[in-house]
């Protein structure tokens, strides 16, 4: 495993992602990954699987300490008291003293950031949250998220066919970094001729390719979800090789501004 180290934080760089993963399903996958070897659990106030997650943490055997688990409050809940109960619901579901990285899930005008992120920071104060960040934040709100309080990563959809280009260069100037959702485009880069040329080269699937391309990047971690173990145990293998600069900047090239979850109370996202 490779890690990502900045403003104090030492993060896995390939997480397990639990998006549209519930009950007995996602308790046994949470476990099963923590067994492979995962140490970075990523879950949300609305993806209703924490206590799901908390399950697999205990049947795994591991640890609290030995994990880096990222949960999110909801859109709805940013007002300094609604953040306060969405704390305390999702420490309390996971049955933990603290999190992690505690991310704002979507930006959402209705609420002033600075009331947010503020009330937000004073979990960070009282030892219950160790890290702050941001999730589907274009630049220009990520830019105003870091002039309130520290904030150590932006998460977003980030894959061979979607560029991020200017989240990574600001993330990446304000000692940050980004965390890559869908990071497979949803299984569409299984079937890549580029990323399959490139995985047969190196002995490799093109999901590894694609993992790998990211993982190299500086700054950037990656939340695959996995619900079968045979994926879970591929992801979790995209290690071990180093793509050239030639392969990198092939994948690259893939981008072409698809972008996978777009939501009609999105932001209005920097072009890609």
């Amino acid at each position: 495993m490779e890690y990502v180290r900045l403003q104090g934080a030492t993060v896995p760089a390939l997480g397990f992602g639990t998006f549209r993963m519930k009950g007995e399903e996602c308790a046994a996958a949470v476990a099963r990954a923590i067994t492979i070897g995962y140490r970075h659990l990523d879950t949300a106030e609305i993806y209703e699987n924490e206590e799901a997650v908390a399950t697999g943490i205990r049947e795994s055997g591991i640890d609290r300490g030995e994990l880096f688990v990222t949960t999110k409050a909801w859109m709805e809940d940013l007002s300094p008291t609604g953040v306060q109960k969405s704390l305390e619901g999702s420490l309390r579901r996971l049955g933990t003293d603290y999190i992690d990285l505690w991310l704002v899930h979507w930006p959402n005008p209705a609420f002033p950031m600075r009331d947010t992120i503020s009330a937000m920071l004073e979990a960070v104060s009282a030892g219950r949250v160790k890290h702050l960040g941001v999730s589907n934040f274009p630049v220009a709100l990520f830019q105003e998220a870091v002039s309130i309080a520290p904030i150590v990563c932006n998460q977003v959809e980030y894959h061979p066919y979607l560029s991020q280009a200017k989240v990574l260069a600001t993330a990446r100037a304000n000692n940050a970094f980004v965390t890559a959702y869908a990071p497979v485009a949803m299984g569409k880069v299984r079937e890549d001729p580029v990323l399959t040329e490139i995985g047969d080269r190196h002995g490799r699937t093109p999901t590894q390719v694609a993992l790998r391309w990211l993982t190299q990047q500086s700054n950037v971690v990656a939340i695959p979800k996995a619900a079968s173990p045979d994926h879970a145990v591929e992801n979790f293998e995209s290690f071990g090789f180093a793509l050239t600069p030639d392969e990198m900047a092939r994948i690259h090239g893939l981008a072409r501004g698809e972008r996978l979850i777009d939501p009609d109370f999105g932001p209005e996202w920097d072009e890609a």
